[in-house]
Parts: structure tokens; C-alpha cells; sequence
């Protein structure tokens, strides 16, 4: 099988979720290294974070949130028993998260957590090629918080695709998202690729984090699940495409990407730009 992303079926009529209608409270239990990217993200779009990751707060919050991030990238004791405390109070309060599996193809503990928070039935699962091949079963190349090459290829995609299809099979209230210069996502209704964004997007750090906040504030939106994913990382890879033509060098480049999340919304016409279909 190739993927020939020309005649892949077309995507489901995607509407622009922007301005948001409401201003979505988004609870971010997230990497320490990308918490100020993370908050500025929400804030550029129009959602309201909050980096609150305290067990004694926990139902408190959920309690006002409209949706809650899960990142593993930075992890302690304590960060591990207050994020399955937040996994927990999620699936109990029907709020709706997102679980980014940053870095479970360099280490079995975190895809072992991974694989526990789960078990709570999270809105969406995102991470990188690599890291999705690795929760997904399959064997991976991925080097550190990085995905590898060999996870790239076009056989390695297809797998892929087949492989979070069957995780699906098995947990269907969850959408797959696997990112990279081809994304993949994954529900009950199909297999989706999509073909937007620039090399340069895996220069700086914190891009996948946002990808998960923005997802996480269409989901406190309202927006369907599909629709969410499918717009969320379009949306950010559509912003970098539009840095990388006006910029030179990767500090320019990342700010210009990050002020576009301020600026693409305003162009009605920036869904028209998102490249990909359904297998």
C-alpha cells in the first residue's frame, strides 16, 4: 500500500472553530520546559490556561475546568500520582483530556504510565511517530524525546496507520494522533494523514506540547473530537509554514510561529491551506 496524499479521500467538512465561543479553562499538567510556551499558546487563541498540578487542588479545579492537558515530559514522584489523580478525576467529572506521550520510546516507565493513564479513557492520545509506534506495540527508532528516522518512511507510516486503527478497535472512545512531517490520526471512522508544516518545526522545543494545548482548548470548545485533532494540528503547522516563508534563523522562525497563533485566525480562508484526506 502507498499513501498517495492526492488521492486520499477528502477530509470531513472542517469548519473554522475560530473565534472561540466561549474562552475554554484548560487545567495543563505539562512539561516544565515548555510551561510559559504552553500558557501563551492558550492565551493566543483565545483560551484561559491554568498550570494547576496540585493533588489538594485537583477536584477543585476540575470542577471549573472545560478540559485538562496531561503532558509526561517532566516527571517526579509526586508529578506521576498527581497526573493519574488527574486522569482519575477526569474520567470521573466527563471532562475531556488529552494524554501527550512525550518520551515513552526512550523509556519503559513512561510508556508503562502511559499505558495506565489510558485505562482512564483520555479524549486524545498524542506523540510523536516514534513515540505512538512505541505505545501502539510496535518497535521504534526514537532517541530520547525524538523520533527517528527509520519511524518516517512510508512503510513505517502505513504500519503505523493499521496499528493505531487496531489500538482504536479496542478503546474506540479515544482519537490517535501521531505527529511528525506526516501526521497521522486514527479514530473509529478511518485512518487520516495529513501534510502540513516545515522541517523547521522540530528545531525548537515545545512544539508538540502546544499542538496538545490547542487540541485540548477546541476539545473545551466543543468541537468533535476528529475535528478538533484534525484542525489543532493543521492550524499550528499552517502557522509555521507561514514563519518559515518570512523568516531567517530559528529564533526568528519559532517567534513568528508563535505570533501567527495570534494573526492565521484572522484569516477565514486558512482552512483551505490544510493538505491530507483520509486513507
Amino acid at each position: 500500500m502507498t499513501i498517495d496524499l492526492y488521492n486520499l479521500k477528502t477530509l470531513p467538512k472542517l469548519t473554522n472553530p475560530f473565534p472561540l465561543t466561549k474562552s475554554p479553562l484548560i487545567q495543563c499538567l505539562t512539561n516544565t520546559v515548555t510551561v510559559e510556551s504552553v500558557a501563551n499558546a492558550l492565551l493566543y487563541v483565545g483560551a484561559a490556561p491554568v498550570m494547576a498540578d496540585q493533588a489538594a487542588e485537583m477536584e477543585d479545579f476540575f470542577n471549573q475546568n472545560d478540559g485538562a492537558l496531561l503532558n509526561i515530559g517532566s516527571l517526579s514522584p509526586e508529578k506521576i500520582r498527581n497526573i493519574l489523580l488527574a486522569a482519575r478525576t477526569a474520567e470521573e467529572t466527563k471532562t475531556p483530556f488529552v494524554l501527550d506521550l512525550v518520551g515513552v520510546s526512550a523509556s519503559p516507565m513512561r510508556n508503562d504510565l502511559a499505558q495506565e493513564i489510558s485505562r482512564s479513557k483520555p479524549t486524545v492520545i498524542k506523540g510523536n511517530l516514534s513515540e505512538m509506534r512505541t505505545f501502539c506495540g510496535l518497535g521504534s527508532s526514537g532517541r530520547g524525546v525524538d523520533a527517528g528516522e527509520d519511524d518516517q518512511n512510508e512503510a513505517a507510516l502505513v504500519e503505523l496507520g493499521q496499528a493505531m486503527q487496531a489500538w482504536v478497535a479496542n478503546q474506540q472512545d479515544t482519537c490517535l494522533l501521531a505527529t511528525g512531517p506526516v501526521d497521522i490520526v486514527v479514530d473509529t471512522s478511518g485512518i487520516y494523514y495529513l501534510k502540513n508544516g516545515v522541517d523547521n518545526l522540530g528545531r525548537f522545543t515545545g512544539t508538540g506540547d502546544i499542538v496538545g494545548a490547542l487540541i485540548t482548548a477546541l476539545l473545551g470548545a466543543g468541537q468533535p473530537v476528529l475535528d478538533a485533532v484534525i484542525l489543532a494540528v493543521s492550524y499550528f503547522n499552517l502557522c509555521g509554514e507561514k514563519a518559515d516563508a518570512k523568516t531567517h534563523g530559528l529564533a526568528d522562525f519559532r517567534q513568528a510561529t508563535l505570533n501567527n497563533l495570534s494573526l492565521l485566525l484572522e484569516d477565514d480562508e486558512w482552512l483551505t491551506g490544510i493538505k491530507g484526506g483520509q486513507l
